[in-house]
Order: structure tokens, then C-alpha cells, then sequence
């Protein structure tokens, strides 16, 4: 029996997130930055590159995929178990490789960009094994690291990913309110959970019925587990008094969306209501300085000032907000633009990004517990478009 070392399979209908013209205008802006490089092949093997360029969000599950673009291909490398899924997926051409020999990866990826080439790739993402491997198969004259290009590239939205993102931030808000609604003493916080998850799959299915689905999620926390932003969904059942951490994350074909807020079950107690009320006027006072001009530090530092005059900046946590588009919490992040001391980077419109400052009060002490709003602004010309519509503050969030 022949066994090839890789082959085309491509059988049934494309279907993309965005239209053929979108991909084919995020493939022009990247040509020109490989020919300012003198990039002659990018090998991209992140889920986010891959993705952005290609539509294709691949699931690895212990083997590599690719996507390689040279000035007149783009072609994604993915593994036989996937069958032709990779090419309905796919923008451009496709290539399955075969698990007969070792390797057979790398020799599949050398058939598209020859050898000896000048070669782009990400080096926040290939491991050293792998880049050893891109060394002796494709004997490159040069390697340039392309993922800080990719990377700006990606924080400027286009006007389909627009319309994505504030899709997606309306699901946030569906599954923010079934979590309202299932938030009662004694219930489980997986069950609380599961109520908001569920809401937003079936919206997603309603509003994308061509889309895949998969990833969203919620982490939904409460009490002391609400010490950390990421705190993994336990069994802990709510009791009276408890503050609650609403957390929902949509996913639509990669692109991540958000809604996070600080509740309580039927009553906050004096404490806790001073920090939550001191929290959502930094969260506003945040969101007015999200414009175009600002810097990132410059909006870090400002909203340090604020809780410094208020004697609470001890309790913040991390940096007020970061990007948005294709991210999850498993791959991706576009770490140029992030509200923290270290960024340096100017607002501009196009950019999508959030505002959200957390405190956090040790266990034993008054007020115990992590506060955080999280809303997301798209910045344009001349200010922000806040798109989370589910409401903040005590005013609506003790619940149950």
C-alpha cells in the first residue's frame, strides 16, 4: 500500500466567520509587512495567527498544525484525524498530513515554502523542538520573528470583527442574566454556572447557525473563591450574605468576549458596600479616560491615583483591561495593549479594550472578597462605544 507523506481532502462546503474579501484584506496588510521584512514565508503555528488569517481554529490535542503564507499561497497543515473539517474551515488552500512517518509535518510545511528561504515565525509560540525542526527541514537563510507584527495588526479591528465582538458582548449579557436569575441560597456554584453557559450556547446558535460551538464558558465564584479574577468553578453552595463574582465568556469562532460584576446574595453588609461603591466609581472613572490619544500607562497611572486618594490601590490586583478579538484562556492574548504601568501603547480607533479594576480584601477582614466590573469600549475618532449592556452596582446586582 502507498502511504503519502501528505495529500488534499476536501470535500463539502466552505463556511468562514467573515466573508472571503476579509481574509484576502488581512492577508494584503500582512504580505506588506513580510516584503518590508523581507519575510519570503511565515510559518504561523498559534491558534490566534492561525485563526486570523485563515478562519481554521484548530484543536491540537497533542499534534501540530499551521498555517503557511508566502506572497501568492496561504495554506493550512493539519493532521489526517480532522479529515477535510480543516478545509470547509479554511480560507485559502489546505493540506493534510499523515502519521506514517515522523515528521511528515515538517516535509508537508517545506512543499509550500521550499528551502533556503527567509523564514517568518512566531517566537512567542514554537517550542525549542519544533524550531529545531523548522531549522533542519527548512534550512532557512534567516529567521524573524513576525508574532509582534501579527500582534498590531490584530488590535486594529476591522468592521465585520466590530460587529462580531458586539454580538458577542450581547451574549455575555444573556448569560448574565440567567446567572442572576439562578443566584439563590444553597444553590451550587457549578449549577449557577451552568444556567449562564447554556444561555449563551443557545444564543450563539440562534444568532451564528452556521458557526461551530465550542468554548464558552463561566466562571462563576463566590465567597472566598471570588480572591482570584481565573478561580475555577467549585461545588460551594451560596449563603446569605455571600459576595459573588459574575463571570461569562462567549466564544464565536475564537473571538472572546466579556462580562464580569460584583454581586451579593440579599445583602451587603456596610464593608463590602463601601469597597463595591469605591470599585465601580474607579471602573467609571476608568471607562471616561478610554479615548483616543490615551495612552495605556497614562490610564494605568491615573486610575492609581484615584484608589491611592481613597487608600485602597494595596488592593488591586493586576492591570484595568486588555484587548479583545481572537484570544482565549488558552491561547492568544494581544499583550501590547493592556492598561498596566509597562504599556506604552497609544489608543486609536478600531482598538477594542475593557475597563476593569478588581480589589481585593483578604478573608477575616471587613469586606472581605474580590470586586470587579468589567465592560468593553470600542474606541473611535473622536471617544468610546461602551457595548456591555447588563448593569452594575449594587443597584441591581444583590440578588437571590
Amino acid at each position: 500500500m502507498d502511504r503519502p507523506q501528505n495529500y488534499r481532502f476536501h470535500q463539502g462546503d466552505r463556511v468562514l466567520p467573515f466573508a472571503p474579501a476579509e481574509y484576502d484584506h488581512r492577508l494584503s496588510k500582512l504580505r506588506a509587512e513580510m516584503a518590508g521584512a523581507g519575510v519570503q514565508a511565515c510559518v504561523f503555528t498559534s491558534m490566534h495567527n492561525v485563526a486570523y488569517y485563515s478562519g481554521f481554529l484548530y484543536c491540537a490535542f497533542g499534534r501540530p498544525y499551521a498555517l503557511v503564507v508566502t506572497p501568492t499561497d496561504s495554506v493550512t497543515l493539519s493532521a489526517g484525524i480532522d479529515a477535510a473539517q480543516p478545509w470547509r474551515r479554511s480560507h485559502g488552500d489546505n493540506i493534510t498530513y499523515t502519521d506514517w512517518q515522523r515528521n511528515n509535518y515538517w516535509r508537508a510545511i517545506r512543499g509550500v515554502t521550499g528551502v533556503g528561504k527567509v523564514i517568518g515565525f512566531e517566537a512567542d509560540h514554537l517550542s525549542v523542538i519544533q524550531k529545531a525542526l523548522l531549522d533542519e527541514f527548512l534550512e532557512p537563510k534567516a529567521c524573524i520573528d513576525v508574532a509582534p507584527a501579527t500582534m498590531r495588526q490584530r488590535m486594529h479591528k476591522s468592521d465585520a470583527e466590530l460587529d462580531l465582538i458586539r454580538a458577542g458582548a450581547k451574549v455575555a449579557d444573556v448569560g448574565g442574566y440567567a446567572i442572576r436569575d439562578a443566584v439563590r441560597v444553597g444553590t451550587r456554584e457549578i449549577d449557577v454556572a451552568m444556567a449562564g453557559r447554556d444561555a449563551m450556547e443557545l444564543e450563539i446558535a440562534r444568532l451564528f447557525p452556521q458557526a461551530e460551538y465550542r468554548d464558552t464558558w463561566v466562571w462563576f465564584q463566590s465567597g472566598i473563591n471570588t480572591d482570584g479574577a481565573h478561580n475555577p468553578v467549585t461545588s460551594r453552595k451560596l449563603l446569605h450574605g455571600d459576595i459573588l463574582s459574575l463571570n461569562t465568556f462567549p466564544m464565536i469562532s475564537g473571538y472572546y468576549t466579556a462580562l464580569e460584576r460584583t454581586m451579593f446574595v440579599g445583602d451587603v453588609d456596610n464593608a463590602s458596600l463601601r469597597i463595591w461603591e469605591a470599585n465601580v466609581a474607579a471602573h467609571e472613572y476608568g471607562m471616561s479616560l478610554l479615548k483616543p490619544g490615551a495612552s495605556c500607562a497614562e490610564i494605568t497611572h491615573q486610575i492609581n491615583a484615584f484608589f491611592a486618594e481613597r487608600d485602597l490601590l494595596q488592593y488591586r490586583t493586576f492591570g484595568y483591561g486588555h484587548s479583545f478579538g481572537i484570544l482565549s484562556h488558552y491561547y492568544g492574548r494581544e499583550a501590547g495593549l493592556e492598561l498596566r504601568e509597562d504599556i506604552d501603547t497609544v489608543l486609536e480607533p478600531g482598538m477594542v479594550i475593557s475597563m476593569e479594576p478588581m480589589l481585593t480584601i483578604a478573608d477575616g477582614r471587613p469586606g472581605a472578597g474580590g470586586y470587579r466590573e468589567h465592560d468593553i469600549l470600542i474606541i473611535g475618532a473622536n471617544g468610546s462605544e461602551n457595548i456591555t449592556g447588563y448593569p452594575y452596582g449594587p443597584g441591581f446586582n444583590v440578588v437571590g
